[in-house]
């Protein structure tokens, strides 16, 4: 099977052929998501969802075990590791080649929220403007490349785990109700001088080793139904903002059939 550096790299791989397709020069990485990406600004949070015990990162230093945003970084000259903005010992220097302000556990929905997200990122905005002054910050985040991957935990927990969004809302309905969600993400982000942006759709969900633990190591496969189905919409909502939007070059990134076919085949990867 393959190791998680060659799953990464496989990753990247896609991932660059999306960047070829929107010409970006990218001197700045600025990330946005849930533990997929995370990249230590959980540590530094107050919330129930935690992931600093073991085994995480129990080989993390002289290992391949790290984010795919490090391998992503790494790529285009950066660093090798992801800055998580809520690490004291990175200052806004560091910051201005790239940072992440993704946490485990968040997620387009309120219930999940990536709000707090948006609000450290303006945060950040606001203090690039006073260390590198308006001109040089405006410049800097809008040729800065975003990444967003987010809606996993919207599902399996919003709406699956706990009783709650499903006892308002149809799958379909709930679905869209993110959608919605991901636009305003997307639209204040833009707003704020993002012009560079990577979205990610939602990898398959049903094998996921929390939710195997939850029911008795058996997949629920309706879950990568609604994956599907939510991506094809995400694709669609990609491309109206590319006409709505002016300037922007907003592209989906798709991971679902990438690491599909890795679970499917293990063998040959």
């Amino acid at each position: 099977m393959a190791g998680i550096k060659g799953i990464h790299l496989l990753l990247f791989g896609y991932f660059l052929a999306q960047l070829i397709i929107i010409h970006a020069e990218v001197p700045s990485i600025i990330v946005f998501g849930d533990s997929f990406v995370d990249a230590g600004n959980n540590n530094h949070m107050v919330t129930v969802a935690k992931s600093n015990f073991q085994p995480y990162g129990c080989d993390f230093y002289g290992s391949d075990r790290r984010i795919a945003t490090d391998f992503i970084f790494e790529a285009f000259g950066i660093r090798s590791i992801t800055p998580a903005y809520l690490d004291p010992h990175y200052s806004m220097v560091d910051f201005a080649k790239g940072v992440s302000f993704a946490s485990a556990g968040t997620g387009y929905d309120n219930l999940t929220s990536a709000i707090m997200e948006l609000e450290y990122f303006k945060e950040y905005h606001n203090k690039m403007r006073i260390q590198f002054g308006a001109a040089k910050a405006t410049k800097l985040l809008s040729e800065a490349l975003y990444l967003i991957s987010l809606g996993t935990n919207d599902f399996l927990e919003n709406y699956y785990a706990l009783p709650l969004r499903s006892t308002v809302y149809s799958i379909e309905e709930y679905e869209s109700f993110l959608l919605v969600k991901a636009s305003n993400f997307i639209i204040d982000l833009y707003n704020l001088g993002a012009r560079k942006i990577s979205i990610a759709g939602l990898p398959p969900m049903d094998c996921f080793p929390y939710e195997r633990t939850k029911n008795y190591f058996i997949c629920i496969h309706k879950y990568n139904l609604v994956a599907s189905e939510f991506n094809v919409k995400l694709q669609q909502l990609v491309r109206k903002l590319n006409q709505d939007l002016g300037g922007i070059h907003l592209v989906y990134s798709d991971i679902y059939d990438i690491l599909l076919d890795i679970i499917k085949n293990p063998l040959f990867w």
